[in-house]
């Protein structure tokens, strides 16, 4: 086959191609757009009109820092980017003072301490647990316990190997045995009451089948629920790593997905959100770098709205008495 030849058959197969992938855009767009208005986000007040049970989804970009908080009282999942990651000292702006400064702001009682009844690190990448060592120095943060399932090096690919999960990990565990909060590293998998909600953790014990597969299958969900309204936060659960398929059938039907792994590749499959069927969906991103097949999969599959956290400078899912859930943002 002579080049002129081979060239005509790949524009052949190249210009549908890429109008097929155009067309399937701007599909998803205007799909996406007439979604999210069916939710109406207003600028966060803070005066507690609809309530005080609310997940607060911090802008941390492209990583996760997210705070329940149920009748005064408070719980973080992740802890968002820090300043020094050992991967990408430069690349990724860390977002250490603003998630203390949140929590102070947010958080503090009378006496000027902000007390969190527990954190939770869902896995040891430096984007979800790198600003923990901040939060958990600091004088005016007091914590009552620590969920840490590990870091067990056989779940590593080999790139988590250079990304110092380990040095990170031990890091912060030295830091809790410092300030004597109590570390729990057999989580509990049973549902258990924080204020008026109930929550659930999920992946609380590695597979072994997923050995080799990366940290994120490491990666432990939860599951927040309030009257009829459930929330689902996926850390970064994906399909690849094997945690969508051990955790679906198990979280069953919810009304607010947090996107694994920030809406990257491998996050939230067609298989995973036809399970948890969501209504609404959060991404700890920006919008603009959410996968297409994720925003794909979202809009064509699930029908539901999604909203970015750096878009939004922020976002507060609060879940009312009269078991709604409204959105807020501009929470900073």
């Amino acid at each position: 086959m002579n080049s002129k030849k081979a060239k005509k058959i790949a524009t052949w197969i190249i210009v549908p191609l890429m109008a097929l992938i155009f067309i399937l855009d701007i599909s998803t767009v205007v799909l996406f757009n007439k979604y999210c208005k069916r939710i109406n986000i207003e600028k966060e007040q803070f005066d507690y009109s609809n309530g005080d049970d609310r997940i607060h989804f911090l802008n941390t970009a492209n990583s996760d820092a997210i705070l329940i908080e149920s009748n005064g009282k408070f719980a973080l999942i992740d802890s968002g980017e820090g300043n020094n990651n050992p991967r990408r000292k430069t690349e990724y702006k860390g977002y250490e003072e603003e998630t203390v400064d949140y929590i102070l702001k947010t958080c503090m009682d009378e006496s000027g301490t902000a007390r969190l009844s527990f954190i939770l690190g869902t896995h040891c990448h430096y984007d979800h647990i790198g600003s923990f060592h901040a939060i958990i120095t600091n004088e005016n943060i007091k914590i009552d316990k620590a969920y840490f399932k590990g870091c067990d090096e056989n779940m590593f690919s080999k790139y988590d190997f250079k990304w110092g999960l380990t040095e990170t990990y031990n890091q912060i565990i030295e830091d809790l045995n410092d300030k004597n909060v109590p570390v729990i590293h057999n989580l509990p998998d049973e549902p258990f009451i924080f204020g008026d909600f109930t929550i659930q953790f999920f992946n609380t014990v590695n597979s072994p089948d997923l050995a080799g597969k990366g940290e994120n299958s490491e990666s432990v969900g939860v599951k927040v629920t309030k009257g009829k309204k459930v929330a689902f936060l996926a850390a970064d659960i994906t399909r690849p790593s094997g945690v969508e398929d051990l955790v679906a059938d198990k979280v069953g039907d919810i009304d607010l997905l947090k996107i694994g792994h920030h809406g990257y590749y491998g996050s939230s499959s067609m298989k995973f959100l036809k399970v948890l069927k969501p209504e609404i969906a959060i991404v700890t991103n920006h919008l603009g770098k959410v996968y297409p097949n994720v925003k794909w999969n979202l809009v064509m599959v699930a029908k539901c709205p999604f909203f970015a956290t750096y878009d939004n400078n922020g976002i507060i899912a609060s879940f009312t008495d009269s078991d709604k859930i409204v959105l807020t943002n501009q929470i900073y």
